[in-house]
């Protein structure tokens, strides 16, 4: 985890320091951590690739209303996947939690974070009460099943196993999913009480994404209408 940048003053100072804070953070952003899901971005790469094949021909050889289905539903299909496959991604530096979730973008201070929980999705909770789900943070639950095997296999045999890809023994096997959400809980912890990581969450919709879907899914409601 990178080291906050320190806030405070150094006491014992000669010069008479204001009373006053300064407006602006004390020093710069950390850098972001980034958590996405690679299967989700090889599955939208494979779509875009069908969708582009199967478009494009119906583009160039349809007849009739075939080339203008095609264009309404490749600009309603594409960002689509876009949203739910590539797009997705959680950023975490020292400061803040950024979720870029399918059609919105949601900022929360560190301050702001309640609870991270973990069901059959995982998902970050606000001091309003507000949920927000982790879109780049699926839930398998196959690799839990696949930690609870490992460890119980490592207990009957009365050590600590660790994932392969792990240089140093950790201590109970976790998910992969599970094991960022405890990255996220320790941040919470560590940097919630920060003056830096203060603030009122904010949410954004995602227009380039909303705008094109639905502008595709218009013209291909006129032409089906049209008939």
């Amino acid at each position: 985890m990178p080291e906050p940048p320190g806030s405070s003053d150094s006491p014992g100072s000669s010069e008479p320091t204001p009373s006053t804070p300064p407006s602006g953070p004390s020093g710069p952003e950390s850098r972001d951590r980034i958590y996405r899901s690679p299967a989700a971005i090889g599955g939208g790469v494979l779509l875009l690739a069908i969708a582009g094949w199967l478009g494009i021909d119906a583009l160039i050889v349809g007849k009739g209303r075939t080339p203008w289905l095609a264009l309404a539903g490749l600009i309603l299909f594409v960002p689509l996947v876009v949203g739910f496959t590539l797009r997705p991604a959680v950023f975490a530096n020292d400061d803040r939690l950024r979720i870029r979730n399918p059609f919105r973008v949601i900022v929360l201070p560190w301050g702001t974070v309640e609870a991270l929980r973990s069901g059959y999705s995982n998902e970050v909770l606000d001091k309003s009460g507000t949920k927000y789900q982790l879109w780049a943070i699926p839930v398998s639950l196959r690799a839990r099943k696949k930690a609870a095997r490992q460890q119980a296999r490592a207990d009957k045999e009365g050590g600590e196993v660790r994932p392969s890809r792990m240089p140093e023994p950790t201590g109970p096997v976790r998910a992969h999913a599970d094991q960022i959400m405890d990255e996220l809980r320790e941040l919470v912890v560590a940097r919630g009480p920060d003056k830096r990581a203060q603030g009122e969450p904010s949410v954004r919709w995602a227009y380039e994404i909303v705008a094109p879907a639905l502008a595709g899914a218009v013209l291909l409601a006129i032409l089906l209408a049209v008939g």
